[in-house]
C-alpha cells in the first residue's frame, strides 16, 4: 500500500504535465494556422496563450517574435526572440534562425551596428544562408552612410562658427546690409545638413523595403 501511494502521486502530476503540453502545442498549432492566414494579431494571442500554458517554450516564444514583426512590433518582436536565443535546446538552424530575425529587428530599429553583430552570429552558425549574409552586407552599407552623414555633419558644424567669427557688431543698418552674404551662407550650410538629414531618413526607409523586395520574406520561420 506504501508504494502504491508513492506511485499515484507521480502519475498524477505526469498528466498534469501531459495536459498542459497538448494545450501548450494546441494554441501553437492555432497560431500558425493564423499566421499562414496572415492573422497576425489572432496569430499573436494564440501564442501568448500557449506561454501561458508554458512559459518556457522555445516555439511560442519564436513564433510569437514573429507575428509581432509581422506587425512592425519590432521592439516586441526582439524581446520574443532574445527569450529565445539563449536557449541550449533548440537546433543550430533553429538558432540560425532566431539571431537572423533578431538582426532584422534590429536594423528596422535602426540600430544598425546591433543588427550587423547579430548577423555575425547567425553566420557563425549557418555560414551558408545568403539571405543573412546579404542583409549583412546591407546593414554594412547602411553604418557606412550613416558614418558619412554625421561626418558630413561635423564638418559643417565645425565650419559654422569661423563664419560667425568673422561678422563684426551690429552697429547700424549699412553694417548690417554688409553681413548679408554671411547670413546667405549661413542660411546655405542648414539646407545642407537637412538634406544630409533627409538622405539619411530616405537610406533607412530603403532598409525597411529593400530586403522585401529581393526576397519572399524577411523573417524565418522554423
Amino acid at each position: 500500500m506504501k508504494i502504491r501511494k508513492n506511485i499515484l502521486p507521480v502519475f498524477i502530476l505526469f498528466m498534469t504535465l501531459s495536459a498542459v503540453a497538448q494545450e501548450e502545442n494546441a494554441y501553437v498549432r492555432e497560431g500558425n494556422r493564423l499566421y499562414k492566414s496572415k492573422k497576425y494579431t489572432e496569430a499573436e494571442i494564440a501564442y501568448r496563450k500557449g506561454l501561458l500554458k508554458n512559459p518556457k517554450s522555445a516555439e511560442a516564444a519564436y513564433n510569437l517574435g514573429n507575428a509581432l514583426y509581422k506587425q512592425e512590433k519590432y521592439a516586441e518582436a526582439l524581446e520574443q526572440y532574445q527569450r529565445v536565443a539563449p536557449t541550449d535546446n533548440i537546433s543550430r538552424e533553429k538558432l540560425a534562425a532566431v539571431l537572423h530575425n533578431t538582426g532584422n529587428a534590429l536594423l528596422l530599429q535602426k540600430k544598425i551596428a546591433e543588427s550587423i553583430d547579430a548577423y555575425k552570429k547567425s553566420l557563425k552558425v549557418n555560414p551558408k544562408d545568403d539571405e543573412t549574409r546579404y542583409n549583412l552586407a546591407f546593414a554594412q552599407y547602411l553604418l557606412k552612410q550613416q558614418q558619412q552623414n554625421q561626418d558630413n555633419k561635423q564638418n559643417q558644424d565645425k565650419q559654422q562658427p569661423k563664419e560667425q567669427e568673422k561678422k563684426p557688431e551690429k552697429k547700424n543698418d549699412q553694417q548690417q546690409e554688409k553681413q548679408q552674404p554671411s547670413d546667405m551662407s549661413k542660411e546655405k550650410a542648414e539646407q545642407i545638413l537637412e538634406a544630409l538629414m533627409q538622405d539619411e531618413e530616405n537610406t533607412m526607409e530603403k532598409a525597411k523595403q529593400q530586403p522585401a523586395a529581393s526576397r519572399k520574406g524577411t523573417d524565418k520561420d522554423w
